[in-house]
């Protein structure tokens, strides 16, 4: 059943405090790269917003459990929460945006949105998290409703890497693919050491909490204050989504995990942002069960080829191979080639 489509008005962008090059040479180069590619992609600014802080360098903690802690440390110092009236109705975007297959998508590494989560969340200040890939962008090329739930979250990155090929063929590369399975991780961590309750929603039966146990183990001092499994089909009717919102609101979280799946999962987001706008949300689709150890996650090296989509079809054929080879492997050579295409016609 197609789910209710979702119109999210828009609402003024706030530009942040462009960074002062001459202090910090590598804020420079980032500064001009992002420069460069905001030219080129000129066209798309309606979905650009400027870089709102300094790339940092090194490795990007927590991709995996047990990694080594990282994404805690330099962060900025907690404010007490609170949103004044400035605040209010205003969406603040974590950097630059640049098109593929219909999507804007931030320029960001996952150690940025890392970053940005916690100075927003700081200030009391919450958002939305979409990490797309190709078959979300397949579904937003459909329904431009859908295309506006998208482009409208505080943050949206690749989680596919043909994204990240696409925009590579284009001449806006990103700096790496950031999945919801990596961020799932990270932030949980930052979490961890600001003492922000999490909650996690999705998955079959019994498997968010397995889930809540694995990141307690890894991430310690992590504050669990709520996870849920809802029926499939709570959706489809108002009664069921209340009966979600009602316990998601009541745990009073300040990080969301929301692994139902796209559109149902950034849909029910949209609802849930409007009841805690001091929360982080994050659409994280298989996240929950990977993080369970109830799915298994592809090798790295599967990961970072770009093949982690045949590792889950040999995993689960009965249930992807459709999705993977009727639906989303066409539309992906398309997209593909059309990057190809308007980079050689430049």
């Amino acid at each position: 059943m197609t789910p209710p489509r979702t119109r999210i008005p828009a609402v003024p962008v706030q530009r942040p405090p462009t960074p002062n090059p001459a202090a910090d040479p590598a804020t420079a180069r980032g500064h001009a790269a992002e420069s460069a590619s905001a030219r080129t992609h000129a066209s798309g600014a309606g979905h650009a917003a400027e870089s709102a802080w300094t790339r940092p360098a090194g490795p990007v903690a927590g991709r995996a459990r047990g990694s080594e802690p990282g994404a805690a440390r330099n962060l900025p110092p907690e404010r007490p929460a609170g949103r004044g009236p400035a605040e209010a109705g205003r969406r603040r975007r974590a950097g630059e945006r640049v098109r593929v297959g219909g999507v804007g998508l931030d320029v960001v590494t996952e150690a940025d949105v890392v970053r940005w989560v916690a100075a927003e969340a700081a200030a009391g200040r919450g958002g939305r998290i979409v990490t797309p890939n190709v078959d979300i962008c397949r579904a937003v090329a459909r329904d431009p409703a859908l295309q506006e739930l998208v482009g409208s979250a505080e943050i949206v990155v690749a989680d596919g890497m043909p994204l990240v090929w696409a925009a590579r063929l284009l001449g806006t590369p990103l700096p790496e693919r950031v999945t919801g399975a990596d961020l799932i991780w990270s932030l949980s961590e930052v979490a961890a050491a600001r003492n922000w309750p999490v909650y996690l929603l999705g998955g079959p039966p019994g498997v968010a909490e397995l889930a809540a146990d694995e990141l307690r183990s890894c991430r310690p001092g992590l504050k669990v204050a709520g996870v849920h499994a809802p029926p499939y089909h709570f959706d489809e009717t108002a009664e069921g989504r209340e009966r979600v919102r009602r316990r998601v609101v009541a745990a009073r979280p300040r990080l969301v995990f929301v692994g139902l799946g796209f559109p149902r999962q950034d849909l029910l987001i949209a609802e849930l942002r409007e009841e805690l706008p001091q929360a982080w949300f994050v659409g994280c689709g298989a996240a929950i069960a990977f993080a369970a150890g109830t799915v298994q996650r592809a090798p790295r090296w599967m990961r970072r080829a770009g093949l982690e989509w045949a590792f889950r079809l040999m995993s689960e054929p009965g249930r992807l191979a459709r999705r993977y080879l009727v639906d989303d492997l066409p539309f992906a050579v398309r997209l593909l080639a059309g990057c190809l295409l308007t980079r050689l016609r430049r």
